[in-house]
């Protein structure tokens, strides 16, 4: 059985490649999952990936995730700095998640400086442009190879 992650994108992360590419790049959502599967597919993960603009169908997808998945990475877009439900979903599923921004909510708006999920996320992903993605998925499979081993 193949061990598999979920790749959650949020509410306007469709539009990557053609929204504000100075600031997001030109790189696609397709380009995004890409990376993600290659990424996984070196250690023997699936993805699946799911996006939406629509608060319900994140929180449908994640509570699914529990029933196949490993873990979770997860770019909410705004709905990183408003959703309790999102944070709520993760924490209900308890699977490990990494939190990712393309780019550097830091240096934005300072509405965007605080996050709902960076609290209770096993890592949070910042700034790295789509890079950010392959170290997620990194990140998490080290962190369940690791625990499958102890």
């Amino acid at each position: 059985m193949n061990r598999r992650i979920l790749v959650v994108n949020g509410p306007n992360l469709n539009l990557l490649g053609t929204r504000e590419p100075d600031r997001y790049g030109p790189g696609t959502l397709a380009d995004v999952e890409r990376i993600a599967v290659d990424a996984a597919g070196e250690s023997g993960f699936d993805i699946r990936a799911v996006q939406s603009n629509h608060e319900g169908e994140l929180i449908d997808a994640i509570h699914a995730a529990r029933l196949d998945c490993d873990a979770v990475v997860i770019n909410a877009g705004a709905l990183t700095h408003t959703s309790v439900a999102l944070r709520d979903a993760l924490l209900g599923i308890a699977l490990p998640f990494a939190e990712v921004h393309i780019t550097n909510v830091h240096a934005r708006e300072e509405f965007r400086h605080r996050s709902l999920l960076s609290d209770v996320a096993d890592c949070v992903i910042v700034g790295a442009g789509l890079q950010g993605y392959d170290f997620a998925v990194r990140r998490l499979v080290a962190d369940l190879t690791r625990i499958a081993v102890a």
